[in-house]
């Protein structure tokens, strides 16, 4: 497979991923009307290491001593940052959470220029502007900082450097197994957090379908899938590529949710959209399109 086919396929990768985490938001919205967030959060990365641990017993004992440490660091990196996140949640308007934590867009080629001495072209920078300015539109209805939003930009800086952990570490080789590794380090960190009050489980099987689905689909084949893709991606232009999640999540909140489709979700989706098309269409110079990988 050539390097151009290769590339696109793992763009393509990226955007199913995108659309399957979009797909979660109005089931998570109905969900945690009954079960407590770090209690969902628990159970669903629980379910996905299960899993890969069924489809792929010997994965993890195929991988090098520091590829392990690594799948651990980038699963303690994702698990916090969801925590962070859900605890400012109870806190934080929902609009303006979806808004910070988008913010990745922009901390991911600030962490890969410091982290990676990576080269960000100014027509990159211009498609993160045009991302995060469309996750704006979308989301925001008013703004304001305090303990919650903190905690929800350390969440986006974690999700940051954790796009650029993968930029820097993945091997397509060693995929499903630094996937597992990393589920089961989020299932451990979750779960450490949930316990002490007791974990809360679902009651009904829709309830479990739900869960099922989230920790199976978005859960550990979306990020096996993020990790194969960004063995061939640059951090930034992956994390533009999943800026397309608020979008997807609009369209399946429309379709199955019973939300309505406004004028400002159309246009900041559509700014989201020809973001995604500008660091996909436009020339790459070897130094760009090249993935730095860092050896631990």
């Amino acid at each position: 497979m050539t390097e151009r086919r290769t590339s696109l396929l793992a763009a393509l990768a990226l955007l199913a991923m995108a659309a399957s985490w979009g797909s979660t938001f109005f089931l998570i919205h109905d969900l945690l009307r009954r079960v407590p967030a770090i209690d969902f959060l628990a159970l669903r990365f629980s379910m996905g290491a299960l899993f890969l641990l069924i489809l792929a017993p010997r994965a993890i004992g195929r991988l090098s001593t520091s590829a392990r440490k690594r799948a651990v660091v980038l699963g303690l990196l994702y698990g916090f940052g969801q925590i962070l996140q859900t605890i400012g949640l109870a806190s934080t308007p929902a609009s303006v959470s979806g808004f910070i934590t988008g913010m990745y867009v922009v901390l991911t080629p600030v962490f890969a220029a410091l982290i990676l001495r990576s080269r960000i072209s100014g027509l990159t920078w211009v498609a993160v502007f045009l991302a995060i300015s469309g996750i704006a539109v979308m989301t925001l209805t008013g703004f304001s900082i305090g303990y919650g939003q903190t905690l929800t930009l350390v969440a986006s800086a974690l999700y940051a450097l954790h796009i650029v952990g993968l930029g820097a570490w993945s091997v397509p080789s060693e995929a499903i197994g630094v996937t597992t590794l990393q589920i089961i380090t989020i299932a451990v960190v979750c779960t450490a957090v949930a316990a002490p009050g007791g974990i809360v489980i679902p009651h009904t099987s829709a309830d479990w379908a739900s869960v099922i689905y989230m920790g199976l689909i978005p859960g550990a084949l979306a990020v096996m899938g993020q990790t194969w893709a960004q063995a061939h991606l640059s951090p930034t232009r992956a994390a533009i590529i999943m800026s397309m999640e608020p979008v997807f999540a609009a369209f399946f909140a429309t379709l199955f949710g019973g939300e309505s489709m406004t004028l400002r979700v159309l246009l900041g989706g559509a700014m989201v959209l020809s973001a995604m098309l500008i660091v996909e269409l436009m020339p790459r110079r070897r130094i760009e399109a090249e993935v730095t990988h860092i050896a631990v």
